[in-house]
């Protein structure tokens, strides 16, 4: 069956029985016969089509006499950072030369495995790895600032300068005294009530969001390095906790317009494609021919529509406000369900205005 001809609830169904990872935040699963309430990635026997039904929120199915199922704690935010772990990511980030081992963890009253579990599941790796790296990252900076390459390696915690050249050359694919010519494109995951997201930054700001699940996503990756002539690097930018607070506030309904700096490396068509996308009133759509026009080059509708396609930050570039000519969800690079998540979402949260009419006239 076409997913585009598929209600929400069957969707939301298959979802269900498949774990899907990527709904985690759309939607809840209330169990008739059981009187539970799970999230879509619950690991219990799966109940029949005819037996559950679907909310929007935990608070939905809890007013509807359902109670939270024991096994995966609906109630409990999917990919929180505990706190033990937000303390000991502040001191590397404060101090990356410092070496946290088992027996520094075992210390603290923090059992080693747990962590790797936590590392493997939210950043794809081990927690020495993201060690390192940090590492890394800050060495790249210094040396970039224009400190000695024997020096940093030292001050980085390596015990030895062939350790710290390997460890460099296979992050950066380069040694340390040839990189001054590259910079660092930090990367992150972000958990959001649509699924995880990836986010890239750059010194200048925010240079990609996208979901996980996107098929491009490794395609948009190597575009970005070439453009930005820059390494993916797992890391901190300062930029990310404004990203999260403002994409937060934005699924809460609670903002509108994002002020996070952006980066968008591309032609200069592309760029003013993306820019005339933040131009979309929030609430609102338009078609791809208004968005020419909007151009003022009305026989550019096909370009327009690939250099939509082109844009690698999500939601903040809103792309999903792009509609067909009849009304009608066309392709989104984080599935048609998403998009239409997405204009739900604002439609239900615009001013009073806008919403006795959708789609914004250009005529």
């Amino acid at each position: 069956m076409n997913t585009a001809l598929q209600t929400s609830d069957e969707i939301f169904y298959q979802a269900l029985v498949a774990k899907d990872v990527s709904y985690e935040g759309t939607f809840i699963a209330g169990v008739k016969t059981t009187g539970i309430f799970c999230r879509p990635t619950c690991t219990a026997r799966k109940p029949k089509r005819e037996n559950v039904e679907f909310f929007k929120t935990t608070k939905e199915a809890i007013l509807h006499g359902y109670r939270p199922c024991k096994v995966c704690s609906p109630l409990e935010k999917m990919g929180e950072t505990p706190s033990y772990i937000q303390e000991i990511l502040q001191e590397i980030n404060q101090d990356p030369s410092i070496k946290f081992k088992d027996w520094d963890l075992e210390q603290r009253g923090i059992e080693p495995s747990k962590i790797r579990r936590w590392f493997l599941k939210n950043h794809g790796i081990t927690f020495h790895a993201y060690q390192r790296m940090c590492r890394i990252n800050s060495a790249f900076k210094k040396i970039q600032s224009g400190e000695a390459v024997t020096a940093v390696a030292f001050d980085s915690g390596y015990d030895s300068l062939s350790g710290f050249t390997d460890s460099f050359k296979s992050i950066f694919g380069v040694a340390p005294s040839l990189s001054k010519e590259q910079r660092i494109i930090h990367l992150t995951r972000l958990q959001t009530p649509l699924g995880t997201m990836y986010a890239c930054a750059v010194e200048e700001g925010i240079c990609l969001l996208e979901f996980t699940d996107r098929r491009m996503l490794e395609t948009e990756f190597k575009a970005l390095t070439k453009l930005l002539n820059g390494t993916l690097v797992q890391g901190e930018s300062h930029y990310f906790a404004q990203l999260n607070q403002e994409l937060e506030e934005y699924f809460a309904g609670k903002r509108q317009i994002f002020t996070v700096p952006l980066v968008t490396p591309g032609t200069a068509f592309q760029n003013q494609v993306w820019q005339v996308l933040q131009e979309i009133p929030y609430g609102t759509t338009r078609s791809y021919k208004q968005q020419s026009i909007a151009l003022n080059n009305l026989g550019a509708i096909r370009a327009v529509a690939q250099a939509n396609g082109m844009n690698r930050i999500s939601i903040l570039i809103p792309c999903h406000r792009v509609i067909g000519e009849d009304g009608s969800l066309t392709g989104y690079g984080g599935g048609l369900w998403r998009k239409k998540w997405l204009l739900d979402l604002e439609r239900e949260h615009s001013p009073v205005e806008m919403k006795a009419g959708q789609q914004t006239a250009l005529f």
